[in-house]
């Protein structure tokens, strides 16, 4: 073994100097090619938001909705409080929080691409159920194989990213699949903009048309070369050897090879991925695994991003006028995510967080205050006030879509030893799925009984998280894939743990 005994990750020695290689176009396709599995996810949440403002889906399947809606003297922030049509948003997520733990064993025995592939075909199942669906039952059980999907890809994609990427730009291309999110969030957006004027079935076409980015992501698994360090963790050396060559542009790469060799006989040596994550070694990355998604979805932004439309109705904006609203917030998200592309690899992780962070919570106390101030039960709010409540949530969109939206699946990804990636990987889907299932079920009554307050409640949170940042998360920029390990041994205070 040509680094000598194995270290802690079974990694035995850095050698982040001795990498080759260049940026190929190879390797750019692939990322590009894989981080559509992002926008199945992105689709739907844009896409959801829109259709449950939609009057003739809310006529089918929820018809108290619907009357709530229509009657003038109900009050705003009330008028969807319904835990029905909260489950038609958040089955998907518990679906998929269930589907990213069998992922797990999946990806780890028969490599990335074959839960890049399962994914695709689960969505493709669930877009048609919920297309043609002629009853609630039908609709949930779409909305489940939906979530099979997303649990699959939001699994795989982000590890197979980290590990095609060069170390100097993994950052960047690993955030390809959070602008496939908020590309296709954005799309989602337009797209219900468009079908809302096809009454009565211009819902079926928002619901249906999320088998294309699923056709997309399946053709591209089945066309992508697996990793390099998945196929020499599953006995192939020689082809995972050819494919680092290939990605790299050289034939010089025993360094970053020899890692991949060290870390996944490591791995092969853990029969029980799930049960060593929690030893003490491993515990930083499950601090981080856990920390990282749930504080994403504490920002807020899934309640903006699924309700937009119900949020700007409530806040008294017509039915087009919400729509186009979360349209712009959508646009928002996805042109923001350019500037993290930009600087992620410059700047690092920690200061994108940190610096987002406190935007958020400034803009979010600002729209409390003039909900609190301006917006009644049953009033509504001015012109002036409601193009401001806009701009507010539009400086708060950027903020999550340069910070929180794509560093919270970057870091999970990046920070894991082979033999515990995919299950830290799946902890870090679950985890995401959770929150987001709690939030979508829960949002619409919060919004009821917490009114303005909802967005204070938010605010709370993304403090603690900046905080949270600063003290605990060290800065991954530049440090191998295959060498993280040695970056918690020098942390202030997860190195007392390790010991």
């Amino acid at each position: 073994m040509a680094g000598g005994s194995f270290g802690p990750a079974g990694v035995a020695k850095e050698r982040a100097d001795e990498y080759k290689g260049k940026v190929t176009a190879y390797v750019v396709t692939a990322c590009i090619v894989a981080a559509i599995g992002g926008s199945l996810f992105g689709y739907d949440i844009g896409i959801s938001g829109g259709v449950t403002s939609m009057d003739a889906f809310l006529e089918k399947f929820f018809p108290t909705v619907y009357r709530n809606k229509t009657h003038a003297h109900e009050n705003n922030y009330c008028k969807y409080n319904n835990q029905g049509l909260a489950a038609f948003t958040s089955s998907l997520y518990l679906a998929g929080l269930v589907s990213s733990l069998v992922a797990s064993p999946i990806t780890r025995k028969y490599g990335r691409r074959g839960s890049i592939i399962s994914g695709g075909i689960c969505f493709i199942i669930g877009a048609t159920l919920d297309a043609s669906a002629v009853n609630l039952p039908m609709l949930i059980l779409g909305r489940i194989m939906l979530g099979f999907g997303i649990g699959f890809g939001n699994q795989a994609v982000p590890l197979y990213l980290s590990e095609m990427a060069p170390t100097h730009l993994r950052g960047g291309l690993n955030m390809m699949f959070q602008l496939a999110t908020t590309l296709s969030i954005f799309t989602a957006n337009m797209i219900n903009y468009g079908t809302e004027k096809l009454r009565p079935w211009g819902w079926r076409l928002s619901l249906g048309l999320a088998a294309v980015p699923a056709i997309l992501m399946t053709i591209g698994g089945i066309l992508l070369p697996e990793t390099p360090n998945s196929l020499i963790e599953r006995g192939k050396l020689e082809k995972g050897k050819k494919v680092l060559e290939r990605i790299r542009g050289t034939t010089d790469v025993h360094a970053e090879l020899q890692d991949i060799i060290d870390a996944s006989e490591m791995s092969n040596s853990i029969e029980h991925p799930f049960r060593n994550i929690l030893e003490k070694r491993n515990r930083p990355q499950l601090v981080m695994a856990i920390c990282m998604p749930t504080f994403q979805i504490l920002t807020g932004i899934n309640s903006i991003l699924f309700y937009a439309p119900v949020l700007f109705q409530t806040m008294g904006f017509g039915r087009n006028a919400s729509l186009y609203s979360s349209a712009v917030t959508g646009a928002v998200l996805a042109s923001s995510t350019f500037i993290s592309i930009a600087t992620v690899d410059k700047w690092g992780r920690r200061a994108l967080l940190i610096i987002g962070g406190i935007q958020m919570v400034v803009c979010q106390v600002i729209v409390a205050i003039i909900l609190g101030l301006k917006l009644g039960s049953e009033s509504e709010l001015s012109k002036t006030y409601s193009i401001l409540v806009v701009v507010i949530i539009c400086l708060f969109v950027a903020a999550f879509g340069w910070s929180w939206g794509p560093l919270g699946w970057t870091v999970p990804s990046e920070i894991f030893p082979l033999e515990t990636r995919s299950a830290g990987q799946s902890i870090t889907v679950a985890v995401n799925l959770f929150f987001t299932f709690i939030i979508g079920q829960t949002f619409l009554f919060l919004l009821c009984a917490l009114k303005f307050g909802i967005f204070l409640f938010f605010a709370g949170w993304i403090t603690i998280m900046t905080f949270f940042v600063y003290f605990f998360l060290p800065e991954t920029k530049g440090v191998p894939i295959e060498e993280m390990i040695f970056l918690w041994k020098r942390h202030w205070f997860w190195k007392r743990i390790m010991v």
